[in-house]
């Protein structure tokens, strides 16, 4: 199979970056809705139907119908904003690490910036292989702000960063080229994390040809009138977190800005600042909006409010420019009577989401505003009186339901062997859910788990002849296997355990004797053993293999043999003939191969008393998943992750083996980051794979050919597990994309954002 690295060398090549999506009824995404850090909600100027709302795990997302449902679109990372056009309803820009230009209401995407005829490369060889798009007309840097000309949509104004310096540019061929019009300060301060360092506005009613800008940062605001240039700074000692901008129809803008010590408001261009009064005392505002074309209206996010001897958190609201406030969502340890929320303040509480991270109000209604959070996008029509959820809807009698603004990180869909209306999705941060009606609706189901342990539930292991009775690995380390977690924090700091359930997961309890806290990733059963004395292993992350012959109720270490020294034990996998395998995961990021760093591949044919190393595959030191052939224990399948070397990366994808592990050959390397193989346990000819380069793929001939499965294009995959109930759909589990649930040969006749494909130059 031809490298992708080989495919780059010495060739004249162009990145063909345009997408479409599926359409919404071919792959759903399935679960709770919410869970994960949102971000710029944009409201169409056009229709005040048509939203938009980024995440921080690469998905991007649009309504069309105020919120009641969002389809999940993929743009290679994460969006720092949107931007609509004044004049034409359908055209939309988004930025990741390059610029994009929709025509369609966000059904395809253009990349706009860099050109795509200058693109020879994308590189993506990091842990989470991030993507750095390689361009020769790369002088302009990392396009982090834009605004479209109000009456010209071919002009447009961007700030870019290159080399740390940021500018503002002038393009008059809708992005094609640029000219530069200023640099800004020096004193370039970052707005807060979520947030672009700069954003644009610019003045509808200034002359045409000599539009006013205004351009923010952290450290104040960069101003063109009348053709003259000027820096105004924030007031002394303040960094502002956020910034925004409203015009006045009879001419003049009026700014807010958010500070760690409240809001601060111009009238004149940013000239000066006056502060506002808040009600209370010590409000830190981080996030600020008022309506592009009613800058009379404005909210701003608060917390540490002190009044009436609490502290506060929640949106104040004003409709005079900042001469008074209203607090029109206020919490402290309980919900507001005016927020009609979800499952997350049910199940957490105010303290979990907080108060918004990013607000964005309709420039054509300041009634209508949007807030962002940790877990959940919340919606006023009528002022800030009321809030209510839009990333999930209630069904009734039942639980809860993704309205398809999904940022829960998946590790499975699993279903109950015993009760096939029951079904559990493990998640990160939000722990275990659980479904009793096929699916459609979701509950949290972390009764009696301890406190300490409840942020991840990685997997579970179901009793074969026991009804509802079943075991858990839970903890309160996330993201594993991913080095980001152990690159502060010891592994033997992870909190985490076994629990056990015997009423089909709605009540757990701790059933971890004689294992210390850890983080447990992977649980696995003996269906062999005898009912009451069921054989269990435990994968832990950092401290090894577990073993229980008493139903779980006691646990023994089980490492002779590991060579590791705080072994990360990721994954188990157990033969037809009984033969164990442990996947231990890298720990090294450096892309070095025979290290200590590296990962391995055990096994034992004695139920895990002693082990034995298997050679990995000649270049790999990155084992991530394990699967065996039903029917020939001999036959491996074996899921890697590439290294850091090069632009994409080497030793990762599919490797397959027909003799128990002595040697091995490559099956997949178009995917050099793929996190799991599964088999589909009614035709084991049939395989899934997933992994983090916006790819999922199946094999019809127990793993020799793979192909990629159309109309999935999530960047960060995990396991594709197969719909048990419908051999025609699958079920794509994901970090930070929700469960995406569809057609098991993927949406025919559609294209897609896929690993990249190089073309030849045009």
């Amino acid at each position: 199979m031809k490298r992708y690295a080989e495919t780059l060398a010495g060739c004249a090549i162009a990145l063909c970056l345009v997408s479409q999506m599926a359409c919404a009824s071919e792959f759903k995404v399935v679960g709770p809705g919410g869970g994960g850090a949102m971000f710029h909600a944009t409201i169409n100027p056009h229709d005040a139907n048509e939203v938009l709302v980024a995440c921080d795990m690469t998905g991007a997302y649009i309504t069309h119908d105020s919120g009641r449902s969002w389809r999940m679109f993929n743009l290679r990372g994460a969006v720092r904003f949107f931007a609509f056009d004044p004049q034409q309803p359908h055209v939309i820009y988004a930025t990741t690490k390059a610029l994009w230009r929709s025509n369609d209401d966000g059904e395809t995407w253009d990349l706009v910036w860099p050109r795509p005829s200058t693109v020879h490369g994308v590189e993506m060889n990091s842990d989470h292989a991030n993507e750095t798009i390689l361009s020769d007309s790369d002088s302009l840097g990392s396009i982090v702000a834009l605004a479209v000309d109000p009456a010209d949509s071919h002009t447009l104004t961007a700030a870019a960063a290159n080399d740390g310096k940021t500018a503002l540019y002038d393009s008059k061929d809708d992005g094609r080229t640029w000219e530069k019009l200023a640099v800004l300060p020096d004193a370039l301060k970052e707005m807060r994390y979520d947030s672009p360092s700069v954003d644009i506005w610019i003045d509808p009613h200034s002359p045409a040809g000599k539009r006013d800008i205004y351009a923010a940062e952290g450290k104040g605001v960069l101003v063109r009138r009348s053709g003259k240039w000027q820096h105004h700074p924030a007031p002394a000692g303040i960094t502002f977190l956020d910034v925004s901008a409203g015009f006045f129809s009879s001419g003049g803008v009026r700014l807010y800005a958010a500070a760690d010590t409240g809001v601060f408001i111009s009238n004149d261009g940013a000239a000066t600042w006056t502060a506002a009064s808040l009600p209370g005392k010590g409000a830190q505002v981080r996030a600020i909006a008022t309506s592009l074309n009613h800058p009379e209206a404005a909210y701003a996010s608060y917390s540490h409010l002190g009044l009436n001897g609490r502290s506060w958190m929640g949106v104040a609201k004003t409709k005079d420019g900042g001469a008074t406030w209203a607090l029109v969502w206020q919490e402290d340890k309980t919900v507001a009577p005016n927020l009609q929320d979800a499952w997350l303040a049910e199940q957490f509480g105010p303290d979990w989401g907080e108060n918004p991270l990013g607000l964005g109000v309709a420039p054509q209604d300041p009634n209508l505003a949007y807030g962002t959070d940790f877990g959940r996008t919340m919606k006023t029509a009528d002022g800030g009186a009321n809030w209510e959820a839009v990333y999930s809807g209630k069904v009734q009698g039942a639980g809860w339901a993704s309205t398809g603004l999904d940022v829960t990180t998946s590790y499975g869909y699993l279903f109950d062997p015993l009760d096939s209306h029951r079904r559990f999705i493990p998640t990160t941060d939000i722990g275990l859910f659980r479904s009793e009606d096929d699916g459609h609706s979701w509950t949290r189901s972390m009764s009696g788990v301890p406190e300490a342990w409840s942020n991840t539930a990685y997997w579970m292991a179901f009793d074969p002849s026991i009804p509802g009775k079943m075991w858990a690995v839970m903890s309160g380390t996330h993201d594993l296997p991913r080095p980001k977690m152990w690159r502060k924090t010891a592994t033997a700091t992870y909190q985490g355990g076994v629990c056990v359930s015997s009423d089909g997961g709605r009540t757990w309890k701790p059933s971890n004797a004689g294992m210390p806290e850890t983080a447990p990733t992977h649980i696995l059963l003996d269906p062999s053993s005898p009912v009451g004395k069921r054989v269990l292993w435990v994968a832990a992350m950092g401290r090894g293999i577990y073993k229980s012959t008493d139903d779980g109720v006691t646990w023994t270490l089980k490492n002779k043999g590991i060579l590791q020294n705080e072994p990360l034990a990721w994954r188990l996998a157990r033969a037809g003939d009984g033969t164990l395998y442990v996947v231990i995961a890298r720990r090294s990021e450096n892309g070095s191969i025979g290290t200590d760093g590296d990962g391995a591949i055990y096994t034992s044919t004695d139920g895990a008393e002693s082990w034995t190393p298997v050679s990995p595959p000649a270049g790999t030191n990155a084992p991530s998943g394990l699967a065996i052939d039903p029917h020939d224990p001999q036959r491996l399948y074996l899921a890697t992750w590439g290294r850091a070397v090069g632009m994409h990366g080497t030793g990762g994808g599919i490797y397959l083996s027909s003799d128990a592990g002595r040697t091995w050959k490559s099956a997949l390397d178009r995917d050099q980051h793929v996190y799991d193989v599964t088999i589909d346990p009614r035709n084991t000819n049939v395989l899934y794979a997933a992994g983090f380069e916006s790819s999922a793929w199946r094999s019809n001939d127990r793993g020799e050919h793979w192909a990629r499965i159309p109309g999935y294009n999530f960047k960060w995959g995990h396991r594709v597990m197969p719909d048990l109930m419908n051999p025609n759909m699958i079920y794509i589990s994901t970090f930070g994309g929700g469960v995406w649930h569809g057609p098991s040969d993927g949406a025919q006749g559609h294209a897609d954002i896929t690993t990249p494909a190089l073309q030849p130059g045009h």
